[in-house]
Parts: structure tokens; sequence; C-alpha cells
């Protein structure tokens, strides 16, 4: 593990210049762009409306962070199964775009992913393969780790993807996870987004060292440290690992350095409750992922600013209307509370 490459990504001072752009096609770097634009919107009209108490189930998001599910996505196939965890917007946005169904969902409304019974930590779209979040910390760690089995059995070339923080790397069933990964040779993505905080404590005073990668290389599995704020870095990374992960079969445990914009929960960033966040917030503002890539696309004349601001403009009609459609639609019907929980044979 090289503790000097951790050390580097996570001071706020390092890492603030754009994104270098390389062995990425055009229209891939505007997916990339518009989808973490599209989360970021997203994210903040739902951080406007918990402030407001429109929204009323707990809501983590993930804003400053949107890069790691974007780049994930894009090397993702349709057969592919992902796993989140309580802060996963931006891992189901990355997919599907479906901004309706998620403040449907966090509204409580029948047209949510989950059909209005989860709200934002249980969200789900089998058709992209988002398997599911859950609000317990490390949860969906093994599921992942027994939809790789699955896929190694039906030897379909499927790869599972698990979605954890730096938290859950605290967590027994994290690595047991990785050990049976390693026995068994599973083809599975264990993607930490490493952005320092477990609710409000800091790694520094969580765990000896700040890197999560080290578990991995304890459990004998190929990993990665990467800047979790550059897109291009992740995407490329992944591309190169990909083909071994479902062809040989083998795990692989990407660490992404990153920092949440926001606090622990809801719309506050935490500074008011004591977590010393005042300094390092602002300086890691300067490494946005979006504005990192936007600069690169200007300067390499990809796209020039009034392409991107029409991009922008697009994105803020979407989110507004499908939050206004969310607004006006129904709440499930409470004939529907005990379906998802009860299934009934009337013959027997």
């Amino acid at each position: 593990m090289d503790i000097n490459r951790v050390n580097n990504l996570i001071d706020p001072n390092s890492h603030q210049e754009p994104v270098k752009i390389h062995d990425v096609t055009k229209d891939q770097l505007i997916s990339m762009y518009r989808k973490m634009v599209l989360i970021r919107k997203a994210e903040e009209k739902i951080s406007e409306n918990v402030e407001n108490g429109i929204i009323k189930c707990p809501c983590h998001l993930a804003i400053g962070q949107e890069a790691i599910g974007v780049a994930v996505s894009m090397i993702m196939k349709n057969t592919d199964n992902a796993f989140g965890a309580h802060r996963s917007h931006s891992h189901y946005l990355a997919l599907n775009e479906d901004t309706y169904s998620l403040f449907a969902e966090v509204l409580g409304k029948s047209d949510g992913c989950s059909n209005g019974m989860g709200g934002s930590m249980h969200i789900v779209d089998n058709e992209v393969g988002f398997r599911g979040s859950v609000p317990i910390v490390g949860a969906t760690i093994p599921i992942a780790t027994g939809a790789a089995i699955s896929s190694k059995l039906k030897n379909n070339k499927s790869i599972a993807i698990s979605y954890f923080g730096d938290g859950a790397c605290e967590e027994g069933v994290f690595h047991e996870s990785l050990n049976m990964a390693s026995i068994m040779n599973l083809p599975v993505l264990y993607v930490c987004e490493n952005n320092l905080f477990s609710s409000h404590l800091h790694i520094s005073k969580r765990q000896p060292l700040s890197s999560t990668s080290r578990f991995a290389h304890a459990h004998n599995i190929d990993y990665e440290v990467v800047d979790g704020n550059n897109v291009v870095e992740i995407y490329n990374l992944l591309t190169k690992k990909i083909d071994i992960m479902r062809n040989q079969y083998k795990p692989f445990f990407i660490e992404t350095i990153t920092y949440r914009w926001k606090g622990h929960v809801g719309h506050r960033d935490d500074i008011d409750v004591g977590v010393k966040r005042n300094e390092d917030l602002s300086l890691w503002k300067k490494r946005d992922p979006i504005n990192r890539l936007k600069i690169s696309l200007i300067n390499s004349e990809i796209y020039n600013e009034n392409e991107l601001k029409k991009i922008n403009l697009e994105i803020d009609s979407k989110i507004q209307l499908d939050w206004e459609k969310a607004l006006k639609a129904d709440y499930p019907d409470k004939s529907f509370l005990t379906k998802p929980v009860y299934k009934y044979d009337h013959n027997n």
C-alpha cells in the first residue's frame, strides 16, 4: 500500500487542477459531465426540500462525490448487479437518470422506485441492474459477494458491484466478504467511497491509517487508490480491470478518496454540530469533480461554455418538471401496505 499516495489524496490542498483527459471519447466525456450535473442538481433539490420540510424521510446526500458512481456506471453491463448503501442516490441516478422516480420515492409517492415504501435509503431499479440499497452499514457487501458467487456458477461473465463508505470497513461482515471473494475468486468490484467521515467522526479518530485499501491487501485482493473527484481517472482504471474480473473471476477493490459537502444526513454541512470542517470543506470545494471536468472540456476545446450552459439549462428544466410531477403524484393506497411483505396463495 502506498501510504504517501493516500496522504497526498486526502490533503485538501492537492488535486485542485482540471482533470487530464485521455483514453475517453467526446461522447463519453459529455455523458460523464451530464450525469454528474444531473446528480448534483437532483440532490440539491432534495436538500432544499428537506430543509423546508416537504421531504420527511432522512436523506443522506453525496454532493461532491458524483464522479464515483458515474465512472462505475459506464463500465457496467445491464446483466451486472450493483448494490448501494444509505448514500446511494448518485449510484442509482448514474444508471437510469430517472429523477422523477427518485423524487417520488423520497416524497413517499406510489410512483417512486420502491412504490413510496422505502424512502431515500431503500431505492432499486432492477431493469438497469441496481438491486437495492439499505441503511444498515455494510449490509449489502455480503449480498454483492453472494451475487458474484451466482455469476461465477452461471458463468455469465457478469460482475457484482458493492458501494460502501470508509465506516463500513470497520464492520466484521466487510472482512468476511473480502476473505470469501479472495478465496473463491469471485467477480466482485468493491467500491469504497472514502470521504474520511463515518457519521460525524473523521477517519483519523477511528483508524490508525486513513487508507482502507490496506484491508484489500490483507485479503490478497488486487486494489488501487484513486482521486475520487476525477471521473476520467476512475473510469480509465476500471476499464483496465474489468476484463480480468469478467473473464478470470477476480475481485478488485478501488478506494476512491473524496469528500461529502453535506453532513452525515440532511441539508446541513455539520459545521454547526461541532465538526471542524470549515477550512477543509472550502478547500475540497475547489476539487469539485464537475468543475474540474468542465474546465478541461473548455480548455481542450471539446465543448465551449455556451454548450455546457445549455446542458445545465436542460437539466434544470428536467429537475423542475420531475419535481412538480412528483409533488402531484398519488400516495400508495393503504391496501398496498402488506403486499411487499406477505404473499398469499388463496388456493391453499
